[in-house]
């Protein structure tokens, strides 16, 4: 067995003993699933999650969970979720918005937007108010996808329902628009109206899958705060994939601590953390 973990608890003081070796194990297997590096600061977070599924499968040791994971492809999905971080609100981020309004004013040929982690789903259901705003109406001509390799918070994504407090945020004007109010005991929840729920497509999508499940071209990317998560050629080996679904004039928004100076053969600056197509062979669709 390892070292004990710098900077823990003591063993003596964990339900379940937690070395080194497992955390690396635990690591390893994350990035070959995901893309996704922890930092060796992660070590508490790994041990908190993880010994969630420890007690639920009534094992006894992170040694015999790394051994069951890797004989139970079933139990891939639940690692996944557990390690996989969600931090999200509606119009996080407001200048997108913005952009994304004007954008869709100036380009009437948008057909599809896809939001690369859609988490609980309140940003492609601000993605989808944008949209309805834009056009008047909820009956639009552009599809949104939604995608998340969680499949727990696609499953609340897709119910749409939310504490009041997540939108206490929103001008009254939105509020109203675009959730109902729960009564009763339903009191201090929130529901995205059925109308704006239709205009988003959930799905599961790992971005390391070899094939991707979604049509082409993709005219507005929203990945945000994503590809920090992983080291820089699986950044790049993602970032080439989705320009390539894209046209010469789509949009491309990062997030707030993102920067592809590194990559200006694939996209050039198009405004605060948003970027345009920069393929020389030329990119998908119009021009």
């Amino acid at each position: 067995m390892g070292k004990l973990l710098s900077g823990s608890k003591a063993e003596s003081e964990r339900e379940f003993s937690y070395s080194r070796s497992e955390f690396d194990a635990v690591r390893r297997m994350l990035y070959q699933l995901t893309g996704i590096r922890l930092a060796d600061s992660k070590d508490s977070m790994v041990y908190s999650r993880l010994a969630r599924r420890i007690r639920a499968l009534k094992l006894n040791s992170f040694q015999a969970y790394v051994s069951y994971l890797q004989q139970h492809n079933a139990e891939t999905e639940q690692f996944i979720n557990a390690l996989t971080t969600n931090l999200t609100s509606f119009f996080r981020e407001p200048h997108h918005f913005d952009i994304l309004g004007r954008y869709l004013q100036t380009h009437k040929q948008v057909k599809t937007i896809w939001c690369a982690a859609s988490s609980t789903g309140e940003e492609p259901y601000s993605i989808a108010m944008v949209v309805a705003d834009t056009f008047g109406r909820y009956e639009v001509p552009v599809q949104i996808i939604a995608s998340d390799i969680d499949s727990q918070v696609l499953q609340k994504a897709k119910a749409g329902i939310y504490t009041a407090e997540r939108i206490s945020g929103l001008d009254e004007t939105r509020c109203k628009q675009f959730f109902y109010r729960g009564k009763g005991g339903k009191d201090g929840l929130v529901k995205v109206v059925p109308e704006l729920q239709k205009m988003v497509q959930f799905k599961q999508l790992n971005l390391l899958d070899k094939k991707w499940d979604l049509p082409a071209p993709i005219d507005i990317i929203f990945c945000r705060n994503v590809m920090i998560y992983f080291d820089k050629s699986t950044q790049l080996g993602i970032l080439e994939r989705m320009i390539q679904l894209m046209p010469a004039d789509g949009l491309y928004v990062a997030g707030h601590s993102e920067n592809f100076a590194y990559a200006t053969h694939l996209v050039k600056p198009a405004g605060q953390t948003t970027y345009t197509p920069n393929l020389l062979r030329g990119a998908h669709g119009r021009v």
